[in-house]
C-alpha cells in the first residue's frame, strides 16, 4: 500500500516545483494560456488548389496526350509524376505532331510551367534530344527551356542503364525463352538503382561534380562486376554530364517546396499527365509484364510529394477498343480479320519503339479493375471513329476459368492468360463519326456503346475521342 501510496503522491503532488517522474520520463507541465487561443487552427481547411490527374486505364496507348493537351490549354501548372522515356505521347497541334517522352503534353502551352517530378527516372540526352527533334516540328516548343521546373530529387538514368536493360532482355530470352518486352530505355535499372539505394539524384550532378564523379565511377563498377561484358566508356558520358549539368542547372528546384507552393497559394489550375497505364503498374498490372514504377493514382502523391487530399478529380482514359505493345496475357486479343483492321484504322504502332501493337475488342472487367485502384470521377473514351467500319462490336463483360465466373481481375498471369472472356455484343454504325461535335451527332448505336460503358462502369464518359486532334475531342458535359 505504501508504495501505492508513495507513486500516487508522486504523480499527483502538482505544488511542488521539480518535475515528476513516471516510467522515468519526465511529466511536461502546459504553462495556462494567458491569451484567447486561436481555435480556427482546430477547424479543417479545405485545400486552396487540388491536383486534376489523367492516368491511363489500360496497357498504355489511350491517348493521354490528348486529353492533357485538352486540360492543359487552360492549366497553370502541368506534372509528370512517375516513368521515364518509355512514355510516349502523340499531341497535334495546328496540324503538327509532336511526340513527347519525357517532357509533360503540357509544355506546348506557353503560359503554362511544366514540372518533372522526383518519381520520374530522367534519361538527359533523351530529354534534350526530345526537345530538338519537336523544335525542328514546329513553333510549339519555343522557349521550352523557360517555363520547365525539374525536381532536385528525381534520379537520372544513365546510358548504362539503358545497356543492362537491352542485357537483361537477351539473358530472359536465353534462359527462359520470353522476354518482358521491355523499351531498353532503361527504366527499370534505374529503377532498381533507386531501391538499392545506389542511384544518383539530379541534386547530385548539379552540385559538387567532384563527389558526383566518385559516387558515379562506383555505380559503373557497380554494373561492370555484374554484367562483365557490359560496354561503358565511363570518361566520355561524364565529360557529356558534365555539360548537362550546366544546361540543367536552372531548371532544377525543390520540387516539394515547389508543389506545396503551388498547392497552397492563389488559386491555380494544376494539371498531373500520368504515363504508362493501370495495368502496366508495378503493383496493380499484370505483373511481371510491367513497367517499374506506380502508373495509378498513388503514384501521383509519391512522385510529386502531394498529399492525398489535394488530389482532386481523377480522369481515367479508355481507348474504345484495347491495344497492348509486347508480351504477356490479353483475353480480348483479336488474331483475325478485326484485329488487323483495328491495328491499321487506328495506326496502332508504339510511339516509343515504333512496335506494332496488338489489338482486340474493350475489356470491361479491366477498366473496372483500374477504376478499383484510381477511383475514376470520370472517363475519356478515345478513338471512338476506328470502331465506325464494324457492322457489330463486341465488348468483354465478364471472366471464367476452366467454365467457373471469376469474381475480380486475377494477379496471378497464369490464370489470366487461361481465361475465356464472355462478350456483350452491340450493333455498329457503319459510318464515319469524324464530324461529330456533340453527344447528339453520333449515330445511336454509337451513343448506345458509349451509355453501355457508363452502365457497366458505373462512372460518366465525360469525352469522346472522334479523330486526331483536340477539337474532335466532344465534351459531353
Amino acid at each position: 500500500v505504501c508504495g501505492v501510496e508513495k507513486y500516487m503522491c508522486c504523480c499527483y503532488n502538482t505544488s511542488k516545483s521539480e518535475t515528476a517522474s513516471l516510467n522515468g520520463e519526465p511529466v511536461v507541465k502546459r504553462p495556462r494560456e494567458s491569451g484567447p487561443q486561436d481555435m480556427s487552427l482546430r477547424v479543417p481547411k479545405e485545400p486552396q488548389n487540388k491536383v486534376t490527374v489523367v492516368l491511363g486505364a489500360q496497357w498504355g496507348d489511350e491517348g493521354k496526350g490528348k486529353v492533357v493537351d485538352l486540360l492543359a490549354m487552360d492549366a497553370d501548372i502541368v506534372c509528370r509524376c512517375q516513368g521515364g522515356n518509355n512514355a510516349g505521347h502523340t499531341v497535334v497541334v495546328d496540324s503538327v505532331e509532336y511526340d513527347f517522352h519525357l517532357l509533360p503534353s503540357g509544355v506546348l502551352n506557353k503560359k503554362a510551367v511544366s514540372f518533372i517530378g522526383n518519381g520520374v527516372v530522367i534519361h538527359l540526352p533523351g530529354l534534350f534530344e526530345e526537345a530538338e527533334k519537336n523544335l525542328h516540328k514546329g513553333k510549339g516548343l519555343q522557349g521550352w527551356e523557360e517555363r520547365l521546373k525539374i525536381s532536385d530529387r528525381a534520379h537520372i538514368v544513365f546510358n548504362f542503364h539503358q545497356a543492362v536493360d537491352g542485357i537483361q532482355e537477351q539473358q530472359r530470352q536465353q534462359q527462359e525463352g520470353k522476354n518482358l518486352g521491355t523499351t531498353k530505355k532503361g527504366i527499370g535499372p534505374a529503377y532498381s538503382s533507386k531501391a538499392a539505394r545506389n542511384g544518383l539524384r539530379v541534386c547530385d550532378l548539379v552540385s559538387d561534380f567532384k563527389v558526383f564523379e566518385e559516387k558515379f565511377r562506383m555505380l559503373a563498377e557497380h554494373f561492370l562486376t555484374m554484367y562483365p561484358n557490359l560496354n561503358v566508356d565511363v570518361d566520355s558520358e561524364l565529360q557529356q554530364l558534365k555539360g548537362y549539368a550546366e544546361r540543367l542547372r536552372p531548371l532544377v528546384t525543390d520540387g516539394v517546396y515547389f508543389m506545396h507552393k503551388a498547392l497552397t497559394g492563389p488559386s491555380k489550375k494544376i494539371l498531373v499527365e500520368g504515363a504508362n497505364a493501370a495495368l502496366l503498374d508495378i503493383d496493380f498490372g499484370t505483373y511481371p509484364f510491367v513497367t517499374s514504377s506506380n502508373c495509378t493514382v498513388g503514384g501521383v502523391c509519391t512522385g510529386l510529394g502531394v498529399p492525398p487530399s489535394y488530389v482532386g478529380r481523377v480522369y481515367g482514359v479508355v481507348k474504345a477498343y484495347t491495344t497492348r505493345v509486347g508480351v504477356g496475357a490479353f483475353p480480348t486479343e483479336q488474331n483475325n480479320e478485326t484485329g488487323d483492321l483495328l491495328q491499321s484504322r487506328g495506326r496502332e504502332f508504339g510511339v516509343t519503339t515504333g512496335r506494332r501493337r496488338r489489338c482486340g475488342w474493350l475489356d470491361l472487367i479491366l477498366v473496372r479493375y483500374a477504376h478499383m485502384v484510381n477511383g475514376f470521377s470520370a472517363i475519356a473514351l478515345t478513338k471512338l471513329d476506328i470502331l465506325d467500319a464494324l457492322p457489330e462490336i463486341k465488348v468483354g463483360v465478364a471472366y471464367k476459368v476452366d467454365g467457373q465466373p471469376l469474381p475480380s481481375f486475377p494477379a496471378n498471369m497464369d490464370v489470366l492468360t487461361r481465361v475465356t472472356v464472355e462478350y456483350k455484343t452491340l450493333p455498329g454504325w457503319c459510318c464515319s463519326t469524324e464530324a461529330a461535335r456533340s453527344f447528339e451527332d453520333l449515330p445511336p448505336q454509337a451513343q448506345s456503346y458509349i451509355q453501355f460503358i457508363e452502365d457497366f462502369l458505373q462512372v460518366p464518359v465525360k469525352w469522346v475521342g472522334v479523330g486526331k486532334s483536340r477539337e474532335s475531342m466532344i465534351k459531353l458535359f
